[in-house]
C-alpha cells in the first residue's frame, strides 16, 4: 500500500500525457451531443471518486449528475430512458459484474457508455462505447490508492473538457509530490491514534467523496468503525455522538467551503474534542487541534487529489500502528463481484 501510494505522481503524469487527446476529443464530441443526464456508475472506492466527480462535473457543465443504484437494474430489472444521456461506469479492475451488467443495459436503452478503468483488456472496455484508462500498472494493494487518484484524475479531465472551466490539471502531480513529504510526520503523528476505535471524517463539496474514501480506508485497513459526513450534514443530529477527545478527522481546504469548517471546528472546540485536518487554510489549521498542512497554492477544484494523499499514509502508518498488515485485510479481496 505504501509503495503504491508512492507511485501516484508517476502515474497521474502517465495518465494526463497518454489520455490528454483522447479526452479532448471525447469533450469536444460530448459538447455537440444533446445530454439532458450523466450516470456515474461504481461501487467502493471507485463509487467514492464518482462522489467527486459528480461535483466537479455538475458545476464544470451545468449537467445533472446521478450516482447509480446498480440494483435497479440487476434485482428490480427497472427499464430507464436514457437515450439523452451518458453512462459512465468506473472501475479498477473493469470485472464488477453489476456496474458491467448497468452498462450493457445503458447502452442497450440508447446512452452513450464510458468506461473508466485500470485495465484496457476487461470486460467493461468491451461493452463501453468509449474506454479513458488510468495508467497505473498492476494494485497490488486490496486498499485502493493509486487507481482511486487515477479516476478523480480522468472524471476531472473528462469535466474540463466537456465544461466552461479549464482546470489546471498538469500541476497535480507536483501537489502530490509535496504531499508526500508529510509521510514522517504523519507516521509520528498516527502514534496518538493508534487505540482509536471510533471516529468520523468530514468533507464537503469537491472532498465530500474523500470523506467517504478515507473512513473507508479506516474501515478495511484499520479495522476503524468510521462515519463520514459533510460538514452541513454533520450538524442536522450525529453531531451529539460527540464528547470530549472524540476524534474527527476533516478535510478542509481553501475555498467556499471554508466557513463550514470553521463553525464546525468553533463547535467541536467547546466540545473539547479531537481534530485532525488536512487544510492548506491557516484559520482552519489555528482552530484544529492537530493539522497536516498542504501547500498554500492549492486551489480547492484541484484539492480532492492532493488531500487524499495524506489520508492514505494515515491509513497505512495507523494501521502499522495498531500491529494490522494494511495489505492484507480480513474477509476481503481485491476484486469483489456482486449483483
Amino acid at each position: 500500500m505504501l509503495d503504491e501510494i508512492a507511485e501516484q505522481p508517476l502515474v497521474l503524469e502517465t495518465t494526463i500525457a497518454a489520455e490528454r487527446d483522447k479526452v479532448t476529443r471525447l469533450g469536444d464530441f460530448l459538447r455537440q451531443k444533446d445530454i439532458d443526464l450523466i450516470v456515474l456508475v461504481a461501487r467502493g472506492s471507485s463509487d467514492n471518486a464518482c462522489l467527486f466527480g459528480r461535483y466537479l462535473i455538475e458545476v464544470t457543465t451545468g449537467i445533472p449528475v446521478s450516482l447509480s443504484a446498480p440494483a435497479v437494474f440487476t434485482l428490480y430489472d427497472a427499464k430507464l430512458r436514457l437515450d439523452r444521456a451518458v453512462v459512465i461506469g468506473v472501475s479498477q479492475s473493469g470485472e464488477g459484474t453489476d456496474i458491467n451488467q448497468v452498462l450493457r443495459r445503458a447502452r442497450e436503452s440508447g446512452a452513450f457508455t464510458l468506461a473508466i478503468t485500470n485495465d484496457g483488456s476487461s470486460q467493461m472496455t468491451k461493452i463501453a462505447d468509449e474506454t479513458l484508462l488510468i495508467h497505473a500498472g498492476r494494485e497490488k494493494s486490496v486498499a485502493a490508492t493509486k487507481t482511486y487518484t487515477g479516476q478523480m484524475l480522468l472524471l476531472s479531465m473528462l469535466a474540463s473538457a466537456m465544461g466552461d472551466l479549464r482546470l489546471e490539471l498538469h500541476k497535480i502531480p507536483e501537489f502530490v509530490c509535496r504531499a508526500l513529504d508529510l509521510d514522517s510526520e504523519i507516521k509520528e503523528a498516527v502514534q496518538r491514534y493508534s487505540f482509536m476505535e471510533n471516529c468520523v471524517v468530514v468533507g464537503r463539496g469537491m472532498n465530500y467523496g474523500n470523506a467517504y474514501e478515507l473512513a473507508l480506508k479506516l474501515m478495511e485497513t484499520c479495522y476503524v468503525v468510521a462515519e463520514r459526513f459533510s460538514s452541513a450534514d454533520f450538524f442536522h443530529g450525529p453531531l451529539a455522538i460527540v464528547e470530549r477527545r472524540f476524534p474527527v478527522i476533516l478535510f478542509g481546504p481553501k475555498g467556499v467551503t471554508q466557513k463550514s469548517s470553521i463553525d464546525l471546528l468553533t463547535k467541536l472546540q467547546e466540545l473539547n474534542a479531537d481534530s485532525l485536518a488536512i487544510t492548506n487554510d491557516v484559520e482552519i489549521a489555528r482552530l484544529s487541534s492537530r493539522t497536516l498542512f498542504m501547500p498554500d497554492d492549492i486551489d480547492e477544484f484541484l484539492s480532492p487529489i492532493p488531500f487524499i494523499v495524506p489520508a492514505q499514509l494515515f491509513a497505512a502508518h495507523l494501521a502499522e500502528a495498531k500491529g494490522i498488515d494494511p495489505d492484507a485485510p480480513r474477509s476481503l479481496a481485491k476484486v469483489t463481484k456482486t449483483l
